[in-house]
């Protein structure tokens, strides 16, 4: 090419797609930067296709954060807590999709470790929008923790007496005795899976997966109030309002909830 067709080359306008390019990658960019660098193409399609309306591919989606040096992140394991023989039976028996609010809790414990100690969260689920309804932090894996966590669930739904399945592992906590009356003196029904068997509480081994990745294991935590006021925020301010759930739609638990009950669902 000669010097004179190289410079008309360079001062060439960029192509439509180009420019159309350069547009969805700062979109991109930002959409990425608001889920705190944890959405994949996959959830930054969902963003960009139902929260913006925009009209876009989702090969091009991947392409594009992959030129950017843009990527979600991964999932692992979190650690179980000690197990006791079963108290109640297994009423789910992994099935865990259902068709309305209040149908199936599921609940479980996760710990983390800080400069102080470890903290402990306890967390209750709805597996109708995958929402946390109530949720306990402490700095040890007490009855009482869950207890809380379980407080706060009845207090916001209200669940009718015999209308509601709570599934837990058989984690100390959950087999003692105080805790079987809270379910009995609130009308839940309670529900095991088997020792051991991570698949007979996928859904909440996941949502702790989310936590692990997304929030815990990102940077080191000094002391156990700054990690329980994160957890907090995580939960109440990014999961449960904002998070977007591939098996709900693509919607965070909150607006599938919003949507499920609008008066015009489904008219």
């Amino acid at each position: 090419m000669s010097k004179s067709g190289y410079y008309e080359w360079l001062g060439r306008p960029e192509s439509p797609r180009a420019l159309r390019n350069k547009e969805l990658t700062k979109v991109i960019t930002k959409i990425h930067e608001e889920s705190r660098g944890t959405y994949g193409w996959p959830r930054v399609h969902a963003e960009l296709v139902l929260g913006l309306g925009e009209a876009v591919n989702h090969k091009r989606v991947a392409r594009l954060m992959r030129q950017a040096g843009l990527q979600g992140v991964y999932r692992r394991k979190h650690r179980r807590g000690p197990a006791r023989e079963a108290t109640e039976d297994d009423l789910v028996n992994r099935q865990f999709t259902v068709d309305a609010p209040n149908t199936l809790w599921l609940t479980d414990i996760t710990e983390h470790p800080t400069g102080e100690g470890k903290v402990y969260c306890a967390a209750v689920m709805d597996a109708w929008s995958r929402r946390i309804i109530g949720w306990s932090i402490g700095e040890q894996q007490t009855t009482d923790l869950v207890l809380d966590a379980l407080g706060m669930a009845i207090l916001r739904r209200n669940p009718a007496a015999g209308s509601t399945i709570l599934h837990s592992d058989h984690g100390t906590q959950y087999t003692s005795w105080a805790f079987g009356k809270r379910l009995r003196d609130a009308g839940l029904l309670g529900s095991m899976g088997s020792i051991g068997d991570c698949y007979d509480n996928s859904m909440m081994e996941s949502f702790w997966g989310s936590m692990q990745l997304e929030l815990l294991d990102r940077r080191a935590w000094k002391t156990r109030n700054e990690l329980a006021n994160a957890i907090f925020e995580w939960i109440e301010c990014w999961y449960n309002p904002k998070r977007r759930h591939s098996s709900i739609g693509m919607l965070s638990p909150i607006q599938f909830e919003t949507r499920q009950t609008s008066p015009h669902h489904g008219g």
